[in-house]
């Protein structure tokens, strides 16, 4: 059974830091593109980042929002079969519930997939706030 988990959220002051980890398990993660999404309170779910599978001709891409861009970095261990979103300079806006999303390197788009996902995980909570 394919699934994802993310772990590593929780309360940060603005201009701290957080780790976020998307863990695959049923499925050998290189097969897929992973973005993570987030939703805050009271907003639509938007789309952050996204890496492209290994196995695809565009392996390794990575695509921000504007929003993140510079301050987040994604990558990916598929020998752990995990990817981390690294989170700096975190400001009060970043507050939200953070998704990772699996992608088939199938699809025919590439990331950010049309900041779709196809699997997804339960979420993490981040908040920042002093």
């Amino acid at each position: 059974q394919l699934q994802l988990k993310e772990s590593g959220g929780g309360l940060v002051q603005p201009g701290g830091s957080l780790r976020l980890s998307c863990v695959a398990s049923g499925f050998m993660l290189d097969y897929y593109g992973i973005v993570w999404f987030r939703r805050a309170p009271g907003k639509e779910r938007e789309g952050v980042s996204c890496i492209s599978s290994s196995l695809s001709t565009s392996g390794g891409t990575t695509v921000y929002a504007d929003s993140v861009k510079g301050r987040f970095t994604i990558s990916r261990d598929d020998a752990n079969n995990t990817v981390y979103l690294q989170m700096n300079s975190l400001k009060p806006e970043d507050t939200g519930v953070y998704y990772c999303a699996a992608v088939s390197h199938h699809s025919p788009y590439t990331c950010p997939y049309q900041w779709k996902g196809d699997y997804w995980g339960q979420g993490t909570q981040v908040l920042v706030s002093s």
